[in-house]
């Protein structure tokens, strides 16, 4: 007889581990099956590898800083190899967590992959044992775009960029998203010659457009080639090389090309079509907002649904559905106000309304926008400034949104998410005591806004 669970997890990650986890817990009988290594996206080949590198990236910025404050650093020099190695031993030790955690709650783990085979079963590939479950969860995550582009099976994608085995001396990346911004701030920093080839106008289209002008001033300056209005054609070998043609005939010789064109949901081959869960065009698998599917006895949470595509959003939609269903105290994942960073350099922190969307929504707005120079550039030899930069409905004096570029913008932005998401207003950011001297007292030292025909242009604002 096949064993039975009262949930079945498809998905290692943040979101299906929590959601398990909190289950168990609840009193459930819980099995997960995870096809790769457990942690999902983030922990293994996302957000916490790509921010391991990042903080190594920028040593090169202090050292080069380190002069102007009276440091003498000599010989220094970056070892690939001993980066790679540290970062493997971290996102062990971080898998093992995942492991002990469910084993601790009582899960059953499953080293296997796992599709749906029908209403309420599950069949383990790897050993053709199946499961029956009152409820399956499918939290499988994303993965990376690839184009009908020729010649693309000669690139790379985010999956594998963590383990080359060694630096090209230059690289092309196409896409102007986060983890082409990110790639290409770090893979700079640690020598490698960067050209990015983007079809839009400016970089992370969703954010605000200042923050847009900024960063990409930002990165120019610091030497990154950005080919605007552009994509990639072909990409053929070059001798030991390659060489990659655009859309407008042009050819650029490089010795590795990264396809960093976003992400999409991982719902290929899940056996969801034999429940009748629907999918929408971009694949990813349709939802209540309390995680439910079309098709009875199954959930859906995480990036596989393309609601936010950020771990803490997986997380907390994971926690709601296990509470819900398990509980007995059912509520929804709020997916407003929701903080988010893009860990460049300089780094981006937002959370709220963009200048732009402010605009279509309320009658009015005011908008207070400080750039400087921060303090860690100040002795030395560097141009790049800070942008902060506030939102404001100018009837109610609420703040619509928050906006960050510059050092430890991440670290500020969770906590001006707090004051967002409370609904606080511009006068009660005026009346906090501000802390001197850090960036962030510019959030609540602006008094002035901007006339809204005020432009932010190009690389003179950063230097500027």
């Amino acid at each position: 007889m096949p064993e039975t669970v009262d949930l079945f997890v498809i998905g290692g990650g943040s979101g299906g581990v929590r959601a398990a986890r909190i289950a168990a817990g609840h009193g459930a009988k819980v099995a997960l099956a995870e096809e790769y290594r457990y942690g999902g996206t983030c922990v293994i080949r996302g957000c916490v590898p790509k921010k391991l590198l990042t903080l190594a990236s920028r040593f090169a910025d202090d050292f080069a800083r380190a002069p102007g404050y009276g440091w003498r650093i000599d010989g220094a020099h970056f070892d690939w190899s001993a980066l790679r190695q540290a970062k493997d031993r971290e996102l062990a030790r971080l898998e093992a967590i995942y492991r002990d955690g469910l084993a601790r709650a009582g899960v059953r783990t499953i080293d296997s992959r796992a599709v749906i085979e029908g209403p309420g079963r599950v069949r383990l590939l790897a050993t053709g044992e199946t499961v029956r479950a009152a409820h399956i969860l499918v939290a499988t995550g994303g993965t990376p775009y690839l184009p009908p582009t020729p010649g693309v099976e000669l690139g790379i994608t985010s999956n594998e960029v963590f383990d080359l085995p060694r630096l090209p001396g230059r690289m092309v990346i196409e896409g102007g998203g986060f983890i082409a911004v990110e790639f290409a701030c770090l893979l700079q920093r640690l020598g490698v010659e960067v050209t990015i080839v983007y079809r839009g106008d400016l970089v992370l289209r969703l954010f605000d457009d200042d923050l847009r002008r900024h960063l990409d001033a930002a990165m120019r300056d610091a030497g990154i080639a950005i080919r605007t209005g552009e994509t990639i054609a072909a990409i053929e070998r070059d001798g030991a090389g390659l060489r990659v043609r655009t859309a407008r005939g042009e050819s650029l010789a490089t010795d590795s090309v990264m396809l960093a064109l976003g992400r999409v949901p991982n719902t290929r081959g899940l056996g969801l079509e034999t429940v009748g869960a629907e999918l929408d065009e971009r694949g990813a698998i349709r939802v209540s907002a309390d995680s439910k599917t079309t098709a009875e006895g199954v959930w859906a949470v995480g990036d596989v649904t393309d609601r936010i595509a950020l771990t803490p959003v997986a997380i907390r939609e994971g926690h709601a559905f296990a509470d819900t269903v398990f509980g007995g105290r059912p509520w929804t994942c709020d997916h407003e106000d929701v903080a988010q960073a893009v860990f460049a350099t300089p780094e981006i922190g937002a959370v709220g309304l963009t200048e732009a969307q402010a605009r279509e929504r309320f009658a009015a707005i005011d908008v207070y926008r400080s750039r400087f120079r921060p303090m860690s550039n100040v002795l030395a030899p560097r141009i790049e400034r800070m942008l902060v930069k506030l939102v404001v409905d100018r009837a109610s004096d609420r703040v619509l949104g928050v906006h960050l570029c510059g050092p430890d913008a991440a670290e500020m932005i969770q906590l001006a998410a707090i004051a967002v998401k409370m609904g606080a207003t511009k006068r009660q950011f005026d009346q906090t005591v501000a802390v001197h001297p850090t960036a962030a007292e510019e959030l609540v030292t602006m008094r002035e806004p901007v006339e809204p025909a005020e432009p932010l242009s190009g690389a003179a604002t950063i230097g500027g």
